[in-house]
């Protein structure tokens, strides 16, 4: 029986005067109940227009089904035949803009919930079910993942079920890529991301970890060493600055430092000595994903919050629930408003930020309307830390130490639709090729790049 309410399902959440001074997960999911209700919103339409909007193909319809029908591990078998991180997925996956903005039901109303569905299936498999995934045969030809991250995680998973002995290397002590230093806890507990790992492990995959490939070891020498072809999932973790004056200053943070501080090195918990800013008031320049995790992070460290973004709330590039989320825990939004000078104190710390407000012109490149400085609208915000949240690019290390390897003018890998490089044998995706994008599509690339591994080595074997 279809349930035709216009709404999804509510998500239970921690209130928002709660959750703002702990790292606890913000969303608490959906009892069986709540998930049963929202899965009967589902009209299993015939042509499945949400699996178009899913970057890995998941059965959407049918997971859903399988819900509505109460018979949960089947779900999580169906999502999982596709999809290897569905905790994961579920909780940081841009579905507004992918499955769910597919969803016939969205059309007279809130689409169905998705990736509260998916989330909800992923920890239902985690506390009732203790099978592990089984080993391949090994096929007996090895295969080197650069980087851990989501769309190594999945290349690896998908070349290990065909039988490759795949060894991920990892510059951090942690595996995980941005779902552990990037993505704060109370988005994406840690916990759920090593569940993740560790079923990766039982699959046969080898992980190490505190190895800079580039500087331990470069590709050259891991092809000597036997691996037959490689993966370079490494992701865009070099931040980017503004270059004005003052970024130089004691309290100036690039949101990858700050969240890495965070989230992979505990700064939060008093029993953890990593040193990080106890700031009272605090800037965040920028309107993505990033500055919402770095401005929400530094709300719970205390502090008073202004992000600070140079269009309008319309063509904020963050999740709609991350804004949502920061407006209700109190986070202020400095809309149409750049930045032209950090100033500094006597003792060369943060004092304020100067900002100029904007007002939109015409569109640009990206489509959105180009933001043009108001002469004379200068004002001072008093702060004492700047976190810079406008973009990375990718590590430049694999780059110099691989010849044949080309890379665009943002420093990112040129590759293919198959994800192959310009050098035979070496293919790359997810951030690395395309800069700073969503999980899920990194896994798509992962995906992609693991099917072309495939016919590379079995051609190359003939």
């Amino acid at each position: 029986m279809i349930n035709k309410s216009l709404e999804k399902v509510k998500m239970p959440e921690q209130d928002a005067n709660i959750r703002n001074r702990n790292f606890d997960e913000v969303a608490l999911g959906y009892t069986e109940t709540m998930a049963v209700e929202e899965a009967m919103r589902c009209l299993n339409c015939k042509h499945k227009p949400c699996i178009d909007g899913c970057p890995v193909e998941v059965d959407i319809p049918k997971f859903i089904q399988e819900v509505a029908s109460k018979e949960f591990e089947k779900a999580y078998q169906t999502i999982t035949n596709t999809n290897i991180l569905p905790a994961i997925c579920g909780r940081v996956c841009p579905q507004e803009s992918q499955c769910e903005e597919k969803c016939v039901r969205g059309k007279k109303g809130e689409p169905v919930g998705i990736g509260r569905l998916e989330r909800f299936v992923a920890d239902y498999h985690m506390v009732n079910s203790g099978e592990k995934p089984k080993k391949a045969i090994s096929n007996g030809h090895k295969v080197a993942i650069i980087g851990s991250g989501p769309s190594g995680l999945t290349c690896a998973s998908d070349l290990a079920k065909l039988g490759y002995e795949v060894t991920i290397f990892e510059a951090f002590h942690t595996p995980g890529g941005v779902l552990v230093y990037g993505i704060p806890e109370f988005r994406l507990p840690k916990a759920i991301v090593q569940k993740e790992i560790d079923s990766l492990k039982d699959l046969g995959v080898n992980i190490m970890t505190n190895m800079v490939i580039g500087k331990v070891l470069t590709i050259d020498e891991l092809e000597e060493m036997g691996y037959e072809a490689f993966f370079i999932g490494t992701g865009a973790g070099t931040p980017r600055f503004m270059n004005i004056d003052g970024e130089s200053l004691i309290g100036v943070y690039s949101a990858n430092e700050y969240l890495t501080r965070i989230n992979l090195m505990k700064a939060y918990k008093d029993d953890y000595d990593t040193p990080i800013r106890r700031s009272k008031s605090v800037a965040v320049v920028g309107g993505g994903n990033v500055a919402m995790d770095a401005a929400r992070s530094a709300k719970r460290l205390g502090a008073d919050v202004h992000i600070i973004y140079r269009r309008s709330l319309e063509e904020m590039p963050a999740r709609r629930e991350e804004i949502h989320h920061a407006m209700e825990e109190g986070i202020h939004f400095k809309l149409l408003n750049n930045p032209i000078k950090i100033i500094g104190n006597d003792d060369n710390e943060v004092s304020a930020i100067e900002c100029i407000e904007m007002e939109l012109g015409e569109p640009d490149a990206s489509g959105r309307r180009r933001p043009v400085a108001i002469e004379g609208s200068n004002h001072i915000i008093d702060v004492d830390t700047v976190i810079m949240s406008i973009g990375t690019s990718p590590n430049p290390l694999i780059r110099q130490t691989t010849p044949g390897i080309e890379t665009n003018k943002w420093g990112c890998f040129v590759a293919n639709e198959k994800m192959a490089t310009t050098r035979e044998g070496i293919y790359a995706g997810g951030d690395a090729v395309t800069g700073a994008a969503t999980v899920i599509l990194a896994m798509g690339a992962g995906k992609t790049a693991a099917q072309s591994i495939d016919e590379y080595i079995k051609q190359k074997n003939k």
